[in-house]
């Protein structure tokens, strides 16, 4: 298995990843609003073979430093459990490091997030639509240069449920 940039022909495959995923396209239709908007800065795939069988995006944030949000990451049903994810997410966080982003927010469940290093107690102190004991952030690099404010993931969020 390999983690790679997302390129235009693994769309549809990426589509069908979510949609499985999530047994639901309200996720795969999150992705193509983001894409549609220009907000995303990260869309990585996991591929074994020719298929693709996992999927992560990092999108643009409005907060008072340098942050993207983690939403969604996806894997296909038959390769749960297996470390897809959490791959996809260690080497987001990773490329969001090394490329100067502060910070990511996410949420989600805490007990599963927390091994990539997000805490709530790091948003806590950030006012947003979805504050609440599933937001939590990651520092990249440190601590986070702020630890309060507003942050507003983007518009494509408005809505989701």
């Amino acid at each position: 298995m390999i983690i790679r940039d997302e390129q235009a022909a693994d769309r549809a495959a990426v589509r069908r990843v979510i949609v499985a995923a999530f047994a639901r396209a309200i996720e795969a239709d999150l992705v193509d609003r983001l894409r549609d908007d220009g907000d995303v800065v990260l869309s990585l795939v996991a591929v074994d073979g020719d298929q693709v069988i996992g999927h992560v995006m990092f999108s643009r944030m409005d907060a008072p430093f340098r942050a993207l949000a983690l939403a969604p990451v996806a894997v296909t049903p038959e390769r749960q459990r297996a470390g897809v994810g959490s791959r996809l997410i260690r080497d987001g966080l990773d490329r969001a490091r090394v490329t100067g982003w502060d910070g990511v927010f996410v949420l989600g469940d805490p007990h599963y997030y927390r091994r990539f290093g997000f805490d709530p107690a790091l948003a806590r102190g950030f006012a947003s639509a979805y504050a609440g004991p599933h937001l939590m952030a990651c520092a990249l690099g440190g601590a986070l240069p702020i630890r309060d404010g507003t942050i507003a993931y983007a518009s494509a969020f408005t809505g989701l449920t």
